[in-house]
């Protein structure tokens, strides 16, 4: 049994899985002097990349860094992927960082008067 977040998702498995089936075609493609395995070769690892990127966002692979250990489980989806996880390339590709929040802003006039602007009623 580990007793450390070893990674094992199912993004990173079907992505290896399928960047295997690639390498395997690129390589019989150099053995066989096939410029069309070379390429379909090529094309499947670009898949793997892809499909790994999809499942990821998805939430079937991991944020970088250790994980909790009930979320140590093949099975178990990321329930934080979609808002995004810090320092993560992939999440910050499609656009999810995570973004420090909106500084407050305040109704000070720019007169340079540090006193809150105070509405004047009419009565």
């Amino acid at each position: 049994m580990s007793l450390h977040d070893e990674g094992h998702t199912v993004a990173g498995w079907t992505g290896t899985a399928i960047a295997t089936a690639g390498s395997g075609l690129l390589g019989w493609g150099v053995c066989a002097v096939s410029v069309p395995a070379l390429v379909a070769g090529l094309a499947v690892c670009a898949v793997s990349v892809l499909v790994t990127w999809y499942l990821h966002l998805a939430g079937w692979g991991k944020p970088p860094g250790p994980r909790p250990r009930s979320q140590w489980p093949l099975g178990v989806r990321d329930a934080g992927a979609r808002d995004g996880h810090p320092a993560c390339v992939s999440c910050r590709l499609a656009g999810r960082a995570r973004r420090p929040a909106p500084r407050p802003t305040t109704d000070t006039p720019l007169t340079g008067d540090p006193r809150p602007a105070i509405a004047e009623t009419g009565g």
